[in-house]
């Protein structure tokens, strides 16, 4: 399978910005944005203790055969290959976070984390910011859905810090159906933080975790995992919130077991991507449609382009009912 498709480069790092009039003008609930699950997984930290997120027997086994594990966690751990700029580049605009503070680390640094620990959270926020203010009219979601080892003095430095880096590129908290891209660009609004965790709390500019289900399949199963994907689009809320399509399968301790030499994208995505990607480009946007969809390794198939295709289909039906 090839591992830079045509969509894989800058090709799509201004699509927000080329949609048609009549697509920036919808509620952005209802166009097809593609997203990155565990997103900036693309490179951990071998030599830095397993992650506070890993059961206890992982951080045991860890122990018992350093490197050894090590080197299999990474197999399994790693869910991207591409860069944070790459991704953007490639028009990725939804980001599922995952971060940490290091057990035993004096300050308040936060790591990207899954299992093993990634870079540091600021410098991901940094490149961000750096593609934003050359992209002005890309938008990006940033869901900080999970938290390990982190007390309250860490959250705040943690919002501080998307503060600092966005400034007046965050986008208030207010009704979901107002948020377009016209709105956005209006605004000069480039960000929509979700942050999943009560710290943040009466701060306006960043979003309750509530405005973005992301119902998660847990399943090795192909299958089972398009079930799920139609059940949950049919009932996905009419008002409020935007809706995020995990388009993921999640391993097992005995999948892993059965694989462990193979690692993720070998023994569970490629051979499983077919039967996904046909779903994928059989979906609608729209009130009752997809909204964002996420994938593992979004380079592996011209994932990001078939997602921001799906948009052409809106135009075709408001050209139609415009007759």
């Amino acid at each position: 399978m090839r591992t830079r498709p045509a969509g894989i480069g800058s090709v799509n790092a201004d699509w927000m910005g080329s949609l048609p009039s009549e697509l920036s003008a919808m509620p952005l609930k209802h166009l097809a944005v593609p997203g990155s699950h565990d997103s900036f997984t693309f490179w951990v930290d071998v030599h830095a203790p397993v992650g506070p997120d890993q059961k206890a027997y992982v951080k045991y086994l860890a122990t018992m055969f350093s490197v050894l594990a090590k080197k299999v966690m990474v197999k399994w751990s790693m869910t991207q290959n591409l860069t944070f700029k790459e991704q953007l580049d490639a028009g990725i605009r939804y980001f599922d976070l995952r971060v940490s503070s290091k057990p035993g680390e004096s300050g308040h640094e936060i790591y990207f984390i899954h299992g093993l620990f990634g870079h540091k959270v600021r410098d991901g926020l940094i490149q961000i910011n750096s593609f934003l203010g050359r992209h002005r009219k890309e938008v990006v979601f940033l869901d900080f859905n999970h938290y390990y080892a982190m007390d309250p003095e860490h959250h705040v430095y943690l919002i501080n810090m998307l503060q600092e880096v966005f400034s007046s590129k965050l986008c208030n908290n207010c009704a979901v159906e107002s948020i377009t891209l016209d709105f956005l660009w209006e605004k000069k609004y480039q960000v929509i933080v979700f942050y999943h965790h009560p710290s943040a709390q009466g701060i306006p500019v960043m979003w309750p975790g509530s405005k973005i289900p992301a119902p998660w399949a847990n399943t090795t199963e192909p299958n089972k995992l398009i079930q799920f994907l139609e059940t949950t689009l049919k009932e996905r809320a009419k008002q409020g919130s935007f809706h995020v399509s995990q388009a993921i399968l999640t391993p097992r301790v005995n999948t892993v077991a059965k694989g462990l030499v193979w690692g993720l994208r070998n023994y569970l995505v490629e051979r499983n991507l077919p039967t996904i990607m046909s779903w994928v480009e059989a979906q609608r946007p729209g009130v009752d449609g997809v909204n964002i969809i996420t994938s593992d390794f979004v380079e592996l198939t011209d994932f990001a382009n078939i997602v921001i295709k799906l948009n052409n289909l809106l135009l075709s039906q408001h050209k139609h009912k415009s007759r």
